[in-house]
């Protein structure tokens, strides 16, 4: 398709979109009595209309049938969590089995870690990436001292290239090929939080499997953004956020996936917990802890209903719709926001935007990581001033993310025009 820089063109792409309907299901701040134009769903998506629909129904359930609303509330408590299985598991390329929801999302890692970070005195090594996201720059770092390691020795970052923004697929498998009978556990983020970078996991997961590695993701940028197929690529576990592109609210509830080849493994360490225990047996209170096989089986507590309820809300709008056609829009709805930024920079002598995603689409979501040469912090200060929610990253970058349920093509017009207004006043 050739994009073209006029109003009068995002309004037609908005027309012929087949989910515009959705952009009047969620809630946006305002700014001068007018929607902000929002890019920031990969930090906090915005809150659909109807999660207040599932909220008050478990208040009203609270209210009206107190503890009995763990068996008699019109979506009863304690077996809540079980409507996620099968939405989730389309939207992660999963079984039903092979994904629960429970906790947060670091929080989950280390559970997943105490399972699949077994280290020994010859293998103990973590491969991931430079610059992850510094939760799990700490997570690991508390693993290894956990385990008598020192980071320095036991943690391995890849980095990037001398002059390069982004991590070679090359580079990934030559080091987990050089660490080899030393490498205990790949784990990277299967968005780079930074840069937008999408990572081949099916590929990755093949060389940490090779190795003699157990490969997990943690998939806090990727759920809801990209297609993912978990259980087929022969993923060890991961876990993802629910607040980002899956808009279920701040702080909220995390998914996990544990490969169904590990349900059975009885020698598998975990922390257990009463919810993770039999379900028929739970409410016999015995002593001896027999986890569920599957997923849910790594859970310990019994689940925060008033977080899911959100969750819940939002994934049932994920399933009315389904990755394929929110990737389809995703890869326009960038594409031409792409197409917008080079055009401002065309038009303003003196001006360079250095777009550190990949311009590859295979390599890419829902995210345009700007390198602002010639700008600084006051151009992004402008763009919040003028109603364009975005997020600055230290040095000099903008993360612009046009989630596909919301954004409009008119919207990434509209950014291009105060964007260059921004420039000229500066």
């Amino acid at each position: 398709m050739t994009f073209q820089n006029t109003r009068e063109f995002a309004q037609q792409l908005d027309a012929q979109d087949e989910l515009k309907q959705y952009r009047s299901e969620f809630i946006f701040p305002q700014h001068n009595g007018k929607n902000v134009i929002y890019f920031t769903g990969n930090s906090l998506g915005l809150q659909p209309k109807r999660t207040k629909q599932y909220v008050d129904e478990v208040m009203n359930d609270w209210a009206n049938l107190a503890v009995e609303g763990h068996f008699y509330a019109q979506k009863p408590w304690w077996d809540y969590h079980e409507r996620f299985a099968e939405p989730l598991s389309k939207l992660v390329g999963a079984k039903p089995s092979e994904v629960t929801v429970m906790n947060t999302l670091t929080v989950n890692l280390h559970l997943l870690m105490v399972s699949f970070y077994r280290p020994t005195k010859t293998r103990y090594k973590i491969i991931c990436e430079e610059k992850a996201f510094p939760s799990d720059q700490y997570m690991f770092q508390g693993q290894v001292h956990f385990h008598g390691y020192k980071p320095e020795e036991a943690i391995v970052e890849i980095k990037r290239r001398e002059g390069e923004h982004n991590i070679r697929l090359e580079d990934i498998l030559a080091k987990i090929e050089e660490v080899g009978d030393e490498l205990a556990l790949v784990l990277l983020g299967g968005v780079n939080y930074y840069t937008g970078q999408v990572f081949d996991m099916k590929t990755i997961t093949k060389a940490g499997h090779k190795a003699g590695a157990i490969v997990g993701f943690d998939l806090a940028h990727a759920a809801g953004n990209i297609e993912l197929q978990l259980h087929d690529w022969d993923v060890d576990f991961a876990a993802w956020c629910s607040y980002k592109y899956m808009n279920s609210g701040p702080g909220n509830a995390s998914g996990c996936f544990i490969h169904e080849k590990h349900h059975a493994n009885k020698e598998l360490a975990r922390f257990g917990g009463w919810w993770g225990h039999n379900k028929e047996r739970r409410f016999k209170m015995e002593p001896q802890y027999e986890p569920i096989v599957g997923a849910n089986g790594w859970q310990v507590s019994n689940l925060p209903i008033l977080s899911l309820a959100p969750y819940l809300a939002s994934v049932e709008m994920f399933a009315e719709v389904g990755m394929s056609k929110l990737i389809q829009k995703r890869n326009q709805l960038t594409a031409y926001l792409e197409f917008i930024l080079h055009e401002i920079d065309n038009e303003i002598q003196g001006t360079e935007f250095e777009i550190i995603t990949p311009a590859n689409q295979e390599e890419r979501a829902c995210q345009l990581s700007v390198f602002l040469h010639g700008q600084g912090r006051a151009l992004f200060e402008y763009l919040m001033k003028n109603g364009v929610i975005t997020d600055w990253r230290e040095p000099n970058v903008i993360r612009l993310a046009p989630a596909p349920f919301y954004c409009s093509y008119e919207d990434m017009y509209e950014f291009g025009q105060i964007l260059k207004k921004g420039i000229i006043s500066k």
